[in-house]
């Protein structure tokens, strides 16, 4: 496995993979792998003959007081993870190397960013949507994988490369959860074991939603009531967001008679946590 930690270095080991007419996948990751990450690695690994793993904390998508200082670099740890999945390069690249000056030029999707986490975060998508621009321009992925956990960044990153007419396709994989229902995320590490106990509330709360919707239910403000219920069992449990919306548009929905993401987003002590699940037509 090659570990590449400048532009030029990746750009050449994927030059030659080109060379032999391989497809190239991409996995781009903020590092802290854990079994979501390996997931969408053994998918990547399953669909494409040359595989890169980018492991980049990016500045650009941390707000003011967010834990971008803190956030997890257990590099050696990621690398050993690496090399078990048969990854053929590991970009590493350090913030001087993706942002060697002030950066000027920014990529946002407009609308999408707005609601959902986007509410509480408004500069995140535009560092998200710009990060992923500049991987894709340095590698050159066929594919690249993203995990249905992080459902708005999906939607956003798809629709930037369809408007911009990158040639690549974005593919999410299903999110990956603990026995309890817990979506698998870095952030979980920040959780109390008291708190932890009570996490498993937020999947909970979407099978709640999804047997309502199930059995008929099409007021999303009834079912968000019922949503509401179930998290209220913690006293813990700060709700961001609770939303349910047009999985295309993000636009709330008045009345299910299709498709729906239902979205959360809470705070338990220092960990925000964000868990979806897409319904289909009732």
């Amino acid at each position: 496995m090659n570990v590449a930690s400048t532009i030029a270095r990746a750009r050449r080991h994927v030059r030659l993979a080109r060379q032999n007419d391989c497809t190239v996948g991409l996995v781009p990751t903020m590092g802290a792998l854990h079994a979501g990450h390996a997931s969408l690695i053994e998918t990547a690994r399953e669909n494409c003959v040359f595989l890169a793993v980018s492991i980049f904390v990016n500045p650009s998508q941390f707000g003011p007081n967010e834990d971008y200082e803190n956030y997890p670099r257990p590099m050696e740890k990621d690398l050993e993870l690496c090399r078990q999945l048969d990854v053929d390069m590991v970009f590493a690249p350090s913030a001087n190397e993706m942002y060697p000056e002030k950066n000027l030029t920014w990529i946002q999707v407009e609308q999408l960013c707005e609601n959902l986490c986007g509410a509480s975060r408004p500069t995140h998508f535009r560092g998200v949507t710009t990060v992923c621009a500049k991987l894709f321009n340095i590698i050159q992925p066929d594919y690249a994988f993203f995990g249905q956990k992080d459902a708005q960044q999906s939607i956003l990153i798809r629709k930037m490369v369809k408007d911009l007419n990158m040639p690549l396709e974005i593919v999410v994989c299903p999110t990956i959860r603990e026995k309890d229902g817990l979506a698998i995320s870095s952030r979980n590490k920040y959780l109390t074991p008291d708190q932890r106990k009570d996490a498993p509330l937020l999947y909970q709360s979407l099978q709640k939603a999804q047997q309502l919707i199930q059995s008929g239910q099409k007021d999303p403000d009834k079912i968000r009531r019922e949503m509401e219920a179930v998290l209220k069992k913690s006293a813990q449990i700060n709700i961001e967001y609770l939303e349910i919306v047009n999985p295309d548009t993000l636009e709330p929905l008045e009345i299910l008679t299709g498709p729906a993401l239902i979205a959360i987003a809470a705070r338990l002590g220092q960990a925000r946590l964000i868990d979806n699940i897409i319904t289909n037509k009732p």
